[in-house]
């Protein structure tokens, strides 16, 4: 078989070339996960949420889903967060579960309270507000609907 040399020379420039992209495209997509302190919070349901998802303040990603297991004691979901370690989250914040859209991704958006005590690594989050499926809001819609007022007499 007689080989020409360009022919090589080129197919290890396209594999440089791809792996220039794979690797441009990881750090613009933002998947890394952010390294800093560690909280957890526990809700009733997660609703798709993934590790790996984004945790978020005002839309800004702060922090990454690093864990999730079930507490044994009382079935609640368990999932573990780390922040971003020049974040200071005052201990009063709300952890809320919440989809981009209809059928975007998960993730948790923290609404920081007022507290003047923070966050540290190994908290638990208290206040949290679990994921509601759009088959719970249409249940209440419905409830809303069809009560009329009946319970008010």
């Amino acid at each position: 078989m007689n080989k020409k040399p360009m022919e090589t020379i080129m197919g290890i420039v396209v594999l440089f070339v791809a792996a220039f992209f794979l690797y441009f495209a990881y750090k613009v997509s933002d998947l890394q996960v952010v390294k800093g302190y560690e909280v957890t919070a526990k809700f009733l349901k997660v609703g798709g949420l993934n590790v790996g998802s984004d945790v978020r303040i005002n839309g800004i990603k702060v922090g990454t889903v690093v864990s999730q297991k079930l507490d044994n004691q009382n079935y609640d979901a368990e999932i573990g967060m780390s922040l971003a370690s020049d974040l200071k989250l005052p201990k009063d914040s709300t952890a809320v579960i919440v989809g981009d859209g209809l059928i975007g991704d998960k993730f948790i958006k923290i609404e920081p309270g007022k507290s003047k005590e923070f966050l540290k690594d190994g908290d638990v989050i208290a206040n949290v507000k679990d994921f509601k499926t759009i088959e719970d809001m249409v249940g209440e819609i419905i409830f809303m609907v069809t009560d009329n007022g009946e319970n008010n007499q």
